[in-house]
């Protein structure tokens, strides 16, 4: 399986998570992709071996045309770093919340 760090930089694209984003909605083609989107179908050909690379599609023939869509396990992959992200940074928070705040001393003279 691809790195989590291929993952997050695969996304680092816009055009790619684009493409993402339409696959989040339906399987589609390379042409169905390209139509949508303002790159020829070699340049998302080219993001779509990156996303395959990154572990976050997959792709099935159908007839002549191939057929890509999300790869559940890269995408729960890298949400569960995000979520691991998060968490941690949760409980830094509240560490740092609860920590007791110190009362300003007065010098009395």
């Amino acid at each position: 399986m691809a790195t989590y760090e291929a993952g997050w930089e695969a996304l680092g694209d816009s055009t790619r998570r684009a493409i993402v984003e339409r696959l989040a909605d339906h399987p589609q083609a390379v042409g169905e992709l390209a139509a949508e989107l303002p790159v020829s179908r070699p340049a998302v050909s080219q993001h779509l071996k990156v996303l395959k690379d990154a572990g976050l599609v997959t792709e099935r023939a159908a007839g002549t045309r191939r057929i890509y869509r999300l790869n559940p396990a890269g995408v729960a992959a890298l949400r569960d770093q995000l979520d691991t992200f998060w968490n941690r940074a949760l409980a830094s928070y509240k560490d740092v919340v609860e920590q007791p705040t110190e009362e300003p001393t007065e010098e009395r003279s």
